[in-house]
C-alpha cells in the first residue's frame, strides 16, 4: 500500500511538470518554477550562493591584520616578561646561594666537610667558561629547534639550575652550572633575533598593501628601523627590571640574617680604587644566625614556580618568529653552511668594528654587579645595603632604556656615544675615588654613581641591539649576527672572571682603554658607511629542496624528451669539467661573497 502511494505521488509530480511544460511559451521550461520557494517568495539558497551585501572585504582585511599586529605585540611582551622572570630567578638564587655558602658557620653546620667553597668555584667556572664555545653550536641549535623553542629550552635549563638547589651536591650544582653556561649565548641570540623579527613582522602587517610586502620582496632600506627601535627599547625596559626583582629574596628573606657592617667590615682596610680583588679582609661570617632549612625550601619553591611560569610564558604567549616554510628554508641551506656562516660574517668590516663595543658591553655589565656594588658599595656601607645598590642600578637601566626612543628623531650613534660619554667620566672619577670602609654616610653618593652607571648601561645595551637590527635587515642573517654579538660578550665576561684578583685601578684602566677603542672603531665604521664604502657580506646559499613535501615538489616537465634530459645532464657535467667548468668555478668562487649595500647616512 505504501509503495502504491509513493508511485502515485511521483506520477502526480511528473504530471505537474508536464503541465508546466505545456503551459510554457514556445515549448521552453521555466527552471525557476521547479526550484523550491521560501517563505518570502525568495528562492532558497540564493542568499548562500550569491554575494552578501553586508560583507566588506576591505574591512575584514583590516580586522585580520589588526589581530596580527596585536599578536606581534603579545609576542614582544611575552618574550620580555619571560626573559625578565627567568633572569630574576637565576640572579636572585645565585646571589643568595653565594652569600650563604660564603659564611663559614653555615658551611660547617649545614654541610660539614662537603667543600662548598670548591663547589662554588667550579660552579662559577662552569657558568663563565662554557659560553666560550657558544659560537660553534648556537646557530645550529637555533635553526634546528627554531627561535621560540630555543628560548623555551634555555628557560628550562635555568629552571633545572633552580631545582638542583634542593639537593646541593657537586654532581647537581656543577653540571647544572655548565648547562647554564652552554645556554647563555643561545638564549640571548634567540631573544635578540626574536625581537628584531617581531619588528619586521609588525612592519609587514602595517604595510600589508605595499607591493614589496605582498610579493615578499626586499623592502626599502631602513623601513624596519622605527619598529626595531621601539621593540628593542620595550624589551630592555622590561628585562632590566630583573635586577630589581632579583633582590626580593635578599630583602625579604636573607636581610634579617645578615650581620651589620661593624662586624662584616671589621678587618677591611681599603675600598674603592685602592682595593684589590673583591673585598680584602671581609669577615668569613656574615650571618648573625642561621636560617632554618624549611625557610630555604620555601624560598626555592617560590623561585621554582617563577621559573616554570617563565617557561609557560615562552611556550604559550610567544608565537613563532618565522613562517613554517621560512623555517624550512633556513634549515635547508645545509648544516655545514650554518656552522660556517658566523665566521664568514666576521669579514664584514661593520661587525668587526663593533667588536670592541661588544667586549665593553660584557665588561661593564659584570663590573657593575661585582666591582661597583662590591668593591665600592658593600666595602663602604656593608652587605646589608647590597640589595638597594643593585635595585637602584636595575631601576636606572630600566627607566633610561626609554632614552633609546630618541633614535626615532636623532641619528643612531647618539645612544652608543651617549652611553660612552657617561661611562668615561665615571671611570675617571672611580679611578680617583677611594671611600673608606664603614662609612654609611657615603650611601647617597654610591647610589648616585650606581644610577649614573645604569644610564650608560641602558644606552649601551639598547644601542647595540638596535644598531645590529638596522645594519642587518635580512631575516636570514639575524641569528648569525646576534650570536657573534653575545659570544663576544661572553668572552668579556670570562675576562672579568679571570681578573678577579687584580687591583681596582688595573680593572678601571682596562675598561677605559676598551671604551676609547670601541668609540674610535664605531666612529670609523660610521665614517666608512657615510663614504659609501662597500662592505662584504657572505652569500646565503639557496635552500636545497630535496625533500618531498607539500611545498617543495619539483615540477616535472612532462613535455621534455629523454634526449633533452640527457643534454641537460651533459651540460651540467661539462660545467664541472676542468676546461669547461673554469668559468663556472670562478663565478661560484666570486659568488661566495656578495658586495652588498652602500653606506647609510648618519
Amino acid at each position: 500500500m505504501a509503495e502504491a502511494d509513493v508511485v502515485t505521488e511521483e506520477n502526480v509530480y511528473r504530471e505537474d511538470v508536464i503541465e508546466h511544460r505545456d503551459a510554457a511559451p514556445n515549448g521552453e521550461i521555466n527552471n525557476d518554477e521547479l526550484l523550491p520557494v521560501g517563505p518570502e517568495g525568495n528562492i532558497q539558497g540564493q542568499e548562500f550562493l550569491g554575494p552578501q551585501p553586508e560583507y566588506d572585504e576591505e574591512e575584514e582585511e583590516k580586522k585580520y591584520y589588526r589581530r596580527k599586529r596585536l599578536g606581534v605585540i603579545k609576542n614582544v611582551l611575552g618574550a620580555s616578561v619571560g626573559g625578565m622572570i627567568i633572569y630574576s630567578v637565576y640572579l636572585g638564587l645565585l646571589q643568595m646561594q653565594l652569600i650563604l655558602h660564603y659564611d663559614e658557620t653555615y658551611r660547617e653546620v649545614k654541610y660539614g666537610s662537603l667543600g662548598l667553597e670548591d663547589i662554588d668555584r667550579k660552579m662559577l667556572m662552569g657558568i663563565n667558561v662554557t659560553p666560550i664555545v657558544g659560537l660553534l653550536y648556537t646557530p645550529v641549535l637555533i635553526r634546528f629547534l627554531g627561535t621560540k623553542w630555543m628560548m623555551f629550552l634555555a628557560s628550562g635549563i635555568y629552571a633545572l639550575f633552580v631545582s638542583t638547589n634542593y639537593w646541593e651536591r657537586y654532581y647537581t650544582l656543577v653540571p647544572s652550572a655548565v648547562a647554564i653556561g652552554a645556554a647563555i649565548v643561545p638564549l640571548w641570540a634567540s631573544l635578540g633575533n626574536y625581537i628584531t623579527r617581531m619588528a619586521q613582522q609588525y612592519y609587514e602587517y602595517v604595510n600589508y598593501k605595499d607591493d614589496q610586502v605582498q610579493e615578499q620582496k626586499k623592502v626599502p632600506e631602513g623601513a624596519y628601523n622605527r619598529y626595531i627601535i621601539i621593540f628593542q627599547s620595550v624589551f630592555y625596559i622590561i628585562f632590566h627590571l630583573s635586577l630589581v626583582f632579583a633582590e626580593f629574596p635578599m630583602r625579604i628573606f636573607l636581610h634579617d640574617f645578615l650581620s651589620d657592617y661593624n662586624h662584616t667590615l671589621f678587618n677591611v682596610k681599603h675600598c674603592g680604587a685602592e682595593s684589590s680583588g673583591m673585598i680584602e679582609g671581609f669577615n668569613k661570617t656574615v650571618l648573625n644566625h642561621l636560617p632554618r632549612s624549611i625557610l630555604l625550601i620555601q624560598v626555592e619553591s617560590v623561585l621554582m614556580g617563577a621559573a616554570f611560569l617563565s617557561m609557560i610564558i615562552f611556550l604559550v604567549l610567544c608565537g613563532p618568529a618565522y613562517r613554517p616554510t621560512e623555517e624550512i628554508d633556513l634549515r635547508s641551506i645545509g648544516w655545514g653552511n650554518i656552522f660556517q656562516l658566523p665566521f664568514k660574517h666576521l669579514r664584514d668590516y661593520r661587525i668587526r668594528l663593533l667588536i670592541p663595543f661588544f667586549i665593553y658591553s660584557g665588561l661593564e655589565t659584570l663590573f657593575a654587579v661585582t666591582g661597583l656594588t662590591l668593591s665600592y658599595g658593600v666595602c663602604t656601607v656593608g652587605l646589608e645595603w647590597l640589595f638597594l645598590l643593585v635595585m637602584i642600578y636595575g631601576l636606572s637601566c630600566s627607566l633610561f632604556s626609554c632614552l633609546s626612543l630618541s633614535l626615532l628623531k636623532l641619528p643612531r650613534y647618539v645612544t652608543l656615544l651617549g652611553g660612552a660619554a657617561i661611562h668615561g667620566p665615571l671611570l675617571v672619577f672611580l679611578f680617583c675615588w677611594s671611600p673608606g670602609p664603614k662609612q654609611p654616610d657615603k650611601l647617597a653618593y654610591l647610589l648616585l654613581v650606581t644610577a649614573l652607571w645604569g644610564i650608560g648601561s641602558a644606552l649601551n645595551k639598547t644601542g647595540l641591539s638596535i644598531i645590529l637590527g638596522m645594519l642587518y635587515e635580512d631575516k636570514e642573517r639575524l641569528d648569525f649576527v646576534y650570536t657573534i654579538y653575545h659570544w663576544w660578550q661572553a668572552i668579556a665576561i670570562f675576562v672579568v672572571y679571570l681578573w678577579t684578583g687584580l687591583i681596582m685601578r688595573a680593572k678601571l684602566s682596562i675598561l677605559l682603554v676598551t671604551l676609547l677603542l670601541a668609540c674610535f672603531c664605531y666612529w670609523t665604521m660610521e665614517r666608512r658607511l657615510a663614504k659609501k664604502i662597500r662592505f662584504r657580506l657572505p652569500r646565503i646559499p639557496r635552500p636545497k629542496h630535496k625533500v618531498k613535501g607539500y611545498r617543495y615538489l619539483e615540477e616535472e616537465n612532462s613535455d621534455e624528451s629523454d634526449m633533452e634530459d640527457k643534454a641537460r645532464d651533459e651540460e651540467s657535467q661539462a660545467s664541472d669539467s676542468p676546461r669547461g667548468g673554469a668559468r663556472g668555478r670562478r663565478r661560484r668562487c666570486h659568488d661566495d661573497y656578495e658586495q652588498a649595500g652602500e653606506g647609510v647616512d648618519l
